[in-house]
């Protein structure tokens, strides 16, 4: 991709690539380090701290200036050292495996591949606990207009799926004055070749013989169009330079006959599941379709074509999503045709903190028939006595 933005991606896909690598290491150990987030007794695994740090500390090695904001905080590491212990070796040990596995004939990408990798070996178990606390302290204050640029992680999407071996994420975004520039997202689990519908328990995945291939990496830059490329090529899931693919503007032109969904079905305590389902059904479309609990793989479901439209209603009107769960990761689907509001229509707003606090809920469409989409999530909510879930809009 030519792109004013393509030393960022030369960087953030090898990157991201070993924080994918760091996720399977922990993923199949038995331990995976699991403990609850005291703040909302969410779970949290020691794959989640160490692609934090080590994403935090490849991107603000090549980018000084930049800013960062990340889901972790580093208090339960310093409350615990054999976690912290863990969350240390796991990062050496996957930059180690990388490094030990290049050969003698590299050519100059897979010698710049290993150059960023070696990047974010953190020197220490105490500068472990910086770089996670560097995100998570980031963003409290919004991201304004001239705030400069800011990198949105979200380690682990999909917590509760990852431990169980399904389906999750890893998301990078790069933001400009609170509005998503880049997107790079991994999906270990997910092929590029899946086929719809997909579930939480969907592991895609394509022989990974000697020139096989798995997961996939999908990523945009604002204005020049979404990719998809696989995320490990070959025997050994090497980290090896390979080709990307322009995804199609599969959105543009859609008709209401032609809305495929993506939903999170009775996982969740934070949705109305029941205007979801009636509200998608009003639309004549099969609910749930693909059904995913992680919103960073659904955007990327909605990105591949797998799902056009998802619509997400909040039990109360003061709760509000994460920025980490969707900054970036929604400019995927934007770049293909797609359009995203709040369900009051409002554009989403990604400058008020870690919170987006401007915004209630979610509804992405094809452009072409948001509207449409929008009117009947709202009808929706009038006719089942939840007026109170809207505002004059």
């Amino acid at each position: 991709m030519d792109t004013p933005y393509a030393t960022e991606i030369s960087i953030a896909i090898p990157a991201i690539q070993l924080a994918a690598r760091i996720s399977k290491h922990v993923l199949a150990s038995a331990n995976k380090g699991t403990i609850e987030k005291a703040e909302d007794l969410s779970p949290v695994t020691v794959a989640d701290f160490a692609i934090q740090a080590y994403l935090t500390k490849v991107l603000s090695s090549s980018f000084p200036d930049d800013s960062f904001v990340g889901e972790e905080s580093a208090a339960a590491l310093r409350a615990n050292p054999d976690l912290l212990q863990r969350v240390y070796d796991v990062i050496h040990e996957c930059i180690d495996e990388v490094s030990s596995s290049s050969s003698d004939d590299q050519n100059e990408s897979q010698i710049g591949i290993a150059e960023v990798v070696k990047r974010g070996a953190p020197e220490s178990k105490e500068q472990v606990c910086e770089l996670v606390d560097r995100c998570g302290d980031g963003g409290k204050d919004g991201l304004s207009a001239d705030s400069g640029r800011t990198w949105v992680f979200d380690p682990i999407d999909g917590t509760k799926t990852f431990v169980r071996g399904e389906q999750y994420a890893i998301n990078v975004a790069l933001l400009e004055g609170g509005r998503q520039i880049l997107s790079v997202v991994a999906c270990p689990l997910l092929s590029r070749k899946a086929t719809a519908p997909v579930g939480n328990a969907s592991v895609f995945k394509v022989d990974n013989g000697e020139d096989g291939e798995e997961g996939c990496i999908v990523y945009a830059v604002r204005g020049f169009g979404a990719y998809v490329r696989p995320l490990f090529v070959g025997q050994g899931s090497g980290l090896a330079v390979c080709a990307s693919e322009p995804l199609k503007r599969h959105a543009d032109g859609v008709t209401v006959s032609g809305l495929r969904s993506v939903s999170c079905w009775n996982l969740l305590d934070s949705g109305v599941d029941d205007a979801h389902k009636a509200a998608t059904e009003r639309l004549d479309v099969d609910f749930p379709g693909s059904d995913l609990l992680g919103w960073v793989p659904r955007w990327v479901s909605l990105a591949l074509g797998l799902a056009n439209m998802t619509v997400w209603v909040y039990k109360r009107r003061d709760r509000y999503a994460k920025i980490w769960d969707h900054a970036g990761a929604m400019l995927l689907f934007e770049e293909v045709g797609g359009m995203i509001t709040d369900v009051d229509g409002k554009e989403i707003d990604l400058t008020k903190g870690r919170k987006l606090s401007a915004n209630f809920g979610f509804v992405a469409a094809p452009r072409s028939v948001h509207h449409v989409a929008l009117k009947a999530v709202r009808q929706t909510l009038k006719e089942q006595g939840k007026e109170a879930l809207l505002n004059a809009a």
